[in-house]
C-alpha cells in the first residue's frame, strides 16, 4: 500500500511548475524575482530534483531565465521594446487571419470555434489565466488554418512572449472583459468561415490595435503602480 506521503512519479514537478507558472503569469511573482532552488525546495517540501525539472520547463516557455551563475530569475518586461513587439503582433494578427480565410478546412473551423467558446467561457468566469491560455490557442488555431508553418511558429512565439503583457490588458478591465471584445473574436471567426480576406484583414487589424491602445493607455496612466513589473 502506497504511503500518503509518497507522491506519484512526476506529480512534484507538475505541482511546482503549475504554481510557479501561475504566479509568473498573474504577476504575483514579479519580474526580477530570483527563484532559488533551496528556498523552493523548502517551500514545496521536496527535493531539488523536481524543482530543477520544473524550472527547466518554465525556461522552455521563456517564463524564467537561467543566468551564467546558474541562478534562475523571472525576466523583466522590456517596455522599451514594446513598440516593436506591438508592430510585429499586429502584423501577425492580420497575416494569420487573412491566410486562414484563404486556406482553412472545415476541421480547422471546428477547432477555431472550440477555442473561441473556451475563451468566451473564461471571460464569463473572469478567469484571467484561462483567458490568456485560450486566447493563445484561438489565435494559434487560426494561424494553423493558414497552412504556413513559418507564420504559425512566429506568431506562437509572439503570443508566448506577450502573456504577461496580456495579463496587464485584462487587469486594465479588472478582469471584466467587455462583451464587445469577445464579439470581435466571433466576427473574425465568421469572416474566416466566409473566406472574406479583406474583412478578415480589417477585423484583425482593429482587434490588435484596440489591445495595443488599451495596454498603452493603462501603462501611460500609471494605473499599474501597484504592480512590480521589474
Amino acid at each position: 500500500m502506497q504511503s500518503e506521503n509518497v507522491r506519484p512519479r512526476g506529480s512534484g514537478v507538475k505541482t511546482v511548475y503549475e504554481e510557479l507558472r501561475r504566479g509568473i503569469l498573474d504577476l504575483s511573482i514579479p519580474p526580477g524575482t530570483l527563484l532559488d532552488e533551496a528556498q523552493l525546495s523548502t517551500r514545496f517540501a521536496m527535493s531539488r530534483t523536481p524543482i530543477r525539472e520544473a524550472l527547466v520547463k518554465l525556461a522552455a516557455e521563456n517564463l524564467v531565465t537561467t543566468l551564467p551563475n546558474r541562478n534562475t530569475i523571472v525576466p523583466a518586461i522590456d517596455f522599451a521594446r514594446l513598440p516593436a513587439y506591438f508592430d510585429a503582433l499586429t502584423l501577425m494578427y492580420r497575416v494569420s487571419t487573412r491566410s486562414a480565410a484563404q486556406n482553412h478546412t472545415e476541421q480547422d473551423m471546428v477547432t477555431i470555434r472550440h477555442y473561441q467558446q473556451a475563451f468566451a467561457d473564461a471571460v464569463e468566469r473572469r478567469d484571467a489565466l484561462s483567458m490568456i491560455s485560450e486566447n493563445r490557442e484561438f489565435h494559434v488555431a487560426i494561424a494553423l488554418a493558414g497552412a504556413n508553418s513559418y507564420y504559425t511558429d512566429f506568431f506562437a512565439r509572439l503570443l508566448d512572449e506577450g502573456r504577461r503583457i496580456l495579463r496587464l490588458y485584462y487587469t486594465s478591465f479588472d478582469d471584466r472583459l467587455p462583451r464587445q471584445y469577445v464579439q470581435e473574436h466571433e466576427d473574425m471567426v465568421r469572416a474566416i468561415a466566409a473566406r472574406d480576406v479583406s474583412l478578415c484583414d480589417s477585423l484583425a487589424k482593429a482587434h490588435a490595435e484596440q489591445i495595443v491602445q488599451q495596454i498603452q493607455s493603462y501603462l501611460g496612466n500609471g494605473k499599474q503602480s501597484g504592480l512590480d513589473l521589474g
